[in-house]
């Protein structure tokens, strides 16, 4: 389909594998409820709509998502250019993959995301879940609130401007980053390079070659 437009719909369970290959559309004030919705499509727009869809919108191009609650696993896989704003996300997996991504404003609560994503941009939001961004490339994080363990390692251009990390262990291991801190994370662990500057004394581990990167805490001589 093209140049769709789904308004006060509602996808049920039932539902499977809806809306593939489609291009042009705008879908709101509508319940997606059927798995595997919104794959493979182009220049998406979605607005005031409750997701239940495992697998949903993988490969897609152009997606455009606000005001929006989501519950799924392996959320956005394989997709580019992405823009999510006010999103309510709940799930697994998500954003693997992903390329040329903004997330602003909204509340994450996942495990396992952004991994080897590339190029991605995440802005005022909460962060929760295990194991964050793994093998991740050019990912940036501004004034958002990191929670879980072992975030934020194995990554390369990897930035945080103003963000929080409060309860984080072993964090950024074996990763190239560039940080400032409002709230030191509970414990980092072999950083490779670049510098972290961080509010607060935390415990630093450093027990391989090579783990060099710069640790500095703000007011110290």
């Amino acid at each position: 389909d093209h140049k769709l437009t789904i308004a006060g719909c509602e996808l049920t369970p039932l539902c499977r594998a809806a809306l593939w290959y489609t291009e042009h559309a705008e879908i709101r004030d509508s319940k997606l409820h059927g798995i595997k919705a919104v794959r493979e499509c182009g220049d998406i727009k979605i607005s005031r709509c409750d997701i239940l869809s495992p697998e949903f919108g993988w490969s897609t191009r152009g997606m455009q998502m606000e005001d929006t609650h989501v519950e799924s696993e392996y959320f956005m896989m394989r997709s580019d250019h992405v823009y999510l704003d006010k999103v309510d996300f709940k799930g697994k997996y998500s954003f693997q993959y992903v390329h040329e991504m903004v997330i602003e404003n909204s509340m994450l609560d996942t495990k396992d995301a952004f991994w080897h994503a590339q190029n991605v941009i995440v802005r005022n939001s909460v962060v929760k879940g295990e194991y964050l961004g793994w093998y991740s490339d050019n990912v940036t994080f501004e004034n958002c609130l990191i929670q879980g363990t072992q975030p934020l390692c194995y990554c390369t251009n990897l930035k945080l401007v103003n963000c929080r990390m409060g309860g984080c262990d072993l964090a950024f291991e074996r990763s190239q980053v560039e940080a400032t801190l409002s709230e030191s994370p509970a414990s980092i662990k072999n950083l490779l390079s670049g510098t972290i500057t961080i509010p607060a004394e935390t415990e630093v581990i450093r027990d391989i070659p090579g783990a060099d990167g710069e640790i500095r805490v703000q007011g110290a001589k």
